[in-house]
């Protein structure tokens, strides 16, 4: 059976760090593409990164050089290393897996709030 599990998530001051993980289990993330994705108060969807199967990362153009995507294969988890966090990063963080170009199978996030 296919699960995620999202942790780290946290009330942090602007400008601080965190560090978002999900463990999978049922299956075998080097195997498939990954994503990671958020939804603000009142707002709809928004990806914000994945990386492939073959290791390749994107990352939305708003979090660049601030959010790094990465995964532990030992560890069967996916990170997502966030730094230099702003208010409008307030969101829950959800992890899926790609299927068919499609996030698939999402855990069940991880609060994420920024705010003085």
């Amino acid at each position: 059976q296919v699960q995620l599990v999202e942790s780290g998530g946290d009330l942090v001051q602007p400008g601080g760090s965190l560090r978002l993980s999900c463990a999978a289990s049922g299956f075998t993330i080097s195997s498939y593409g990954m994503y990671w994705i958020r939804q603000a108060p009142g707002r709809g969807l928004e990806w914000v990164s994945h990386i492939t199967f073959g290791g390749i990362t994107k990352v939305l153009d708003s979090v660049k050089g601030r959010f790094t995507i990465s995964r532990d294969n030992d560890k069967n988890t996916l990170y997502l290393e966030m730094n230099n966090l702003k208010s409008e990063d307030t969101a829950v963080y959800y992890c899926a897996k790609n299927e068919k170009a499609a996030p698939v199978d999402w855990g069940q996030g991880t609060q994420v709030t920024v705010s003085s």
